[in-house]
């Protein structure tokens, strides 16, 4: 088995980041700044949040956390929007009230999007550009190989859907409508699942030599776990990413790049 450990490449975008936001404090006197809204007692969240904020200070960039209850959320968002010390604003989801999601992520001023959200976000969706700096990290060429998506959420799916489709990538979707998703996973060549499921897919799905993407992430007894069956990490044909150490340290990376284009598009640099 060839693992896709996204920690290694994390550490190369990491470093280059730091130096980055040293540069804009020093040379142009801006601290980056990212806000993140916080509605819900969630474990997964929490874990994520702590990620970002010890990211973030690894690179000496601002996290300020608000923990605050959904309905206040729209009006701390439009004082943010106003705040021009804050560059980057993120909601986590999901809300304890998700139709009223929408709402909330089309609020963050596009500028400030730096999860890419909103429908008129300025940059890319962090955790779909993490999974295709991933590929691209191992020299996995999808363009080049037939693609299959399990799931199509809002946060991965169907924004990696819309990023591969911009650069010629047709990939086939696996959902919940789909009666038959072994006949398209066993005829792919590059999976990549984000159904929020443990265990969903197992090494009888998965065909010869296949690379495999888990970018889901769940709560299941208090432990963190993705789409993945155990069975699957016993194989020794093909390339997949670990149960820990994967897509998250790209995607923490991702939104910190975005962090800093956002600081460079607020002040024209």
């Amino acid at each position: 088995m060839k693992l896709l450990n996204g920690s290694e490449l994390a550490g190369f975008i990491k470093e280059r980041q730091a130096h980055q936001v040293r540069g804009l404090i020093h040379a142009d006197g801006i601290q980056p700044k990212l806000a993140i809204i916080v509605c819900t007692d969630n474990p997964v969240i929490a874990t994520y949040v702590a990620l970002k904020q010890k990211y973030g200070a690894d690179i000496q960039a601002e996290v300020e956390v608000h923990k605050i209850d959904q309905s206040k959320a729209v009006e701390l968002i439009k004082t943010l929007n106003t705040d021009s010390n804050v560059h980057g604003i993120i909601v986590q989801l999901p809300l304890p009230d998700p139709q009223q999601t929408d709402e909330i992520v089309n609020t963050v001023a596009p500028q400030k999007d730096v999860d890419a959200l909103g429908a008129n976000a300025m940059l890319d969706p962090a955790t779909p550009l993490a999974i295709m700096w991933l590929l691209a990290g191992y020299n996995i060429d999808v363009q080049k190989k037939a693609v299959a998506l399990v799931g199509q959420g809002r946060l991965v799916g169907a924004p990696l859907k819309k990023l591969m489709e911009l650069s010629d990538v047709q990939p086939q979707i696996v959902d919940e409508h789909t009666e038959r998703p072994e006949d398209i996973l066993l005829h792919s060549e590059v999976i990549i699942t984000a159904v929020g499921k443990p265990g969903i897919i197992s090494s009888s799905m998965l065909p010869d030599g296949v690379v495999v993407v888990d970018a889901a992430v769940a709560s299941e007894n208090g432990e963190l776990k993705g789409d993945l069956a155990d069975d699957v990490y016993e194989r020794d044909d093909i390339a997949v990413t670990p149960r820990k150490g994967g897509v998250g340290p790209l995607t923490v990376c991702a939104l910190f790049d975005n962090l800093i284009r956002a600081v460079r598009l607020q002040n024209e640099l």
